[in-house]
């Protein structure tokens, strides 16, 4: 699917999915009486949605979807520029603020001097390109960094809205779903005990990972109603001389 497809068919789905909102908004509020309060502390369950196809990022407008991933496959040739990378910038890192117009140029020329690295570029440009149009945004925040070590290795939401994340070489982001965490015991909560023995998991084989290629929206707890719903998410364990290409985007108004 090329790449104004892929924008065009963003643009009007995500208009629908925010008129399909606001008419749920409007249906409530005419139903809400008295009789029947909004519970303040009521639990909120959360749910993912995972497609092959990029429209399924659109779904993180739904009020309890807290996790949409388009499983994707990545250029060719990305192994070909990983290995440049790693052998000539170890301790590669762009951080910049972009727009869909000018990221091909800032991002291409963080990789100068690597081999191969066209088509990851371009790949990196429909992403900002995708996400700036899902949220009607001018610019975004941009961080792309080479890893050998856990970002953030345990267990945590974020405070902020909702933050692309896309793992372009390496192990993928781990998380939990909804039904398998005790949020009681995150943070402070652990009694600094490890995930695995915090009681944070239910069983350890409830953690899911994304894989390399895979575009995930990741819903924080600063999006409207969304407190306390955050996905709940980590840094994959550490793999001696396996490198992690780390690609996130965030809003910026």
């Amino acid at each position: 699917m090329c790449r104004s497809i892929i924008i065009t068919l963003l643009d009007k789905l995500k208009e629908s999915a925010m008129l399909n909102i606001t008419k749920q908004a409007d249906t409530s509020h005419s139903h809400t009486t008295t009789d029947n309060p909004i519970e303040p502390n009521k639990i909120k369950y959360r749910r993912v949605s995972i497609a092959e196809s990029p429209l399924v990022m659109t779904d993180i407008y739904q009020e309890d979807v807290n996790l949409a991933v388009w499983k994707n496959s990545l250029p060719d040739d990305i192994s070909l520029c990983m290995q440049d990378l790693i052998n000539k910038k170890p301790a590669f890192k762009a951080i910049m603020t972009v727009a869909p117009s000018n990221v091909y140029e800032h991002i291409s020329e963080s990789f100068a001097g690597i081999d191969s690295s066209t088509a990851l570029c371009q790949h990196i440009s429909l992403l900002v390109d995708m996400f700036c149009t899902l949220f009607d945004l001018k610019y975004a925040g941009l961080r792309l960094k080479l890893l050998n070590s856990p970002m953030c290795p345990r267990f945590h939401v974020d405070k902020i809205p909702c933050r692309l994340v896309t793992t372009l070489s390496g192990s993928g982001t781990e998380w939990l779903p909804d039904s398998a965490v005790n949020r009681t015991r995150l943070g402070s909560g652990n009694n600094g005990m490890p995930d695995e023995s915090s009681g944070v998991i239910h069983l350890a084989s409830n953690v899911e990972q994304l894989s390399a290629g895979d575009v995930a929206l990741l819903k924080g707890e600063s999006w409207h109603n969304n407190e306390s719903a955050g996905l709940v998410h980590r840094s994959p364990a550490f793999i001696p001389n396996k490198n992690r290409l780390l690609l996130t985007l965030d809003l910026i108004n």
